[in-house]
């Protein structure tokens, strides 16, 4: 009698490998549709978090082009302008690459700190093209920057439970 095959142990096809941080990112995207009243958008961008932390955790998970396609993506979900999260999304990734050129070694707390950045630019730049210059939301979206920040080591440490998986497999 042959002992029950853990799903974990077991070897993953290469597509699959390839595919899971493509559905995770794309899986951060879909919370924006669960419906959740609240009196202020506090909601954090879920995929993009997540597209942070696999590059800065797995560098190699995602192609260079890869958030072009995943912004478009959250561009449909979340109802953002179409294109905005596609420019803001590549812009980071090409932040994040130069960092990588200017550092040999960084510890996660210099990766938080550049997710930081990243999250700022993409809020504030979604910010600059969503809503008109007078709108009175910059209170709220201070805030809303600070809890997407503080919730990065938080999908930083799911990427990585899901790369070990990924890897072990």
């Amino acid at each position: 009698m042959t002992p029950p095959r853990d799903p974990f142990t077991q070897s993953l096809p290469v597509s699959r490998a390839r595919a899971i941080p493509w559905l995770t990112v794309m899986a951060g995207s879909l919370v924006t549709i669960v419906p959740v009243g609240a009196t202020l958008a506090l909601l954090p961008p879920c995929g993009l978090l997540m597209l942070l932390a696999w590059r800065l955790l797995a560098p190699l998970a995602l192609r260079r082009w890869a958030p072009a396609l995943l912004g478009l993506f959250d561009d449909l979900v979340s109802g953002q302008p179409l294109g905005s999260a596609m420019m803001l999304w590549t812009l980071a990734f090409f932040l994040i690459d130069l960092f990588d050129q200017r550092t040999l070694f960084r510890a996660f707390a210099q990766d938080w700190l550049i997710a930081a950045a990243a999250i700022a630019v993409c809020l504030i730049g979604g910010r600059l093209v969503a809503s008109p210059l007078g709108a009175h939301v910059d209170g709220v979206l201070v805030v809303q920057v600070v809890v997407t920040a503080l919730l990065f080591p938080y999908a930083a440490r799911l990427v990585a439970w899901i790369d070990r998986r990924r890897a072990a497999a």
